[in-house]
């Protein structure tokens, strides 16, 4: 079976992605104030704490920080442990941006609403993408996506990206001959 791969964005590139969705959430609502960025474990955890530190860098004052474990809310079968979910506040009444690498089929970000929805009942729910690929099996649509990336199914989508900016931060698309991937 041979791959290939492809980068469709390196550090620089990555780094002018997270500061305009910054701004994209930060305008709608006035300089930030009652904003909760929470993470989806694993993929969404660096680009929320990217995030929350350009926010803090453009309106003065961080947005509250959290990440998400929806691995009890998954409508398959989960093979990997991920540590427990921190919500650092009460997230009624609040804007609730949540936050991942990579937008595909839109089950993820279904257990993230569920997973949040039971935990309060905020004014609004956001989602936040770095890469929005398509392929959608659920109507779930990105407010803030850093990159639209058209694929198809056997094509793979990586985001390596570290909790700060980092030169081995990339995105890349591979497509593996006769395999369907993620």
């Amino acid at each position: 079976m041979t791959t290939t791969t492809r980068v469709l964005a390196r550090s620089a590139e990555i780094g002018r992605m997270i500061a305009r969705l910054a701004h994209q959430i930060v305008e709608p609502n006035e300089a930030g104030d009652g904003i909760v960025l929470l993470g989806v474990r694993r993929g969404g955890e660096a680009l929320a704490i990217r995030l929350a530190a350009e926010i803090e860098r453009i309106a003065g004052r961080a947005p509250a920080l959290g990440f998400l474990n929806i691995n009890l809310y998954r409508d398959d079968r989960v093979t990997h442990e991920l540590p427990d979910s921190q919500i650092p506040l009460d997230l009624s009444g609040r804007v609730v941006v949540v936050v991942d690498d990579v937008l595909y089929t839109g089950r993820t970000v279904r257990s993230a609403l569920d997973a949040v929805t039971d935990l309060g009942r905020p004014a609004a729910i956001r989602l936040c993408v770095l890469v929005d690929r398509g392929l959608r099996e659920l109507p779930i649509q990105a407010d803030y996506a850093g990159r639209l990336v058209p694929t198809t199914p056997r094509e793979r989508v990586k985001v390596v990206l570290a909790p700060e900016a980092a030169p081995s931060d990339e995105i890349t698309i591979s497509e593996s001959a006769g395999a369907d991937s993620p």
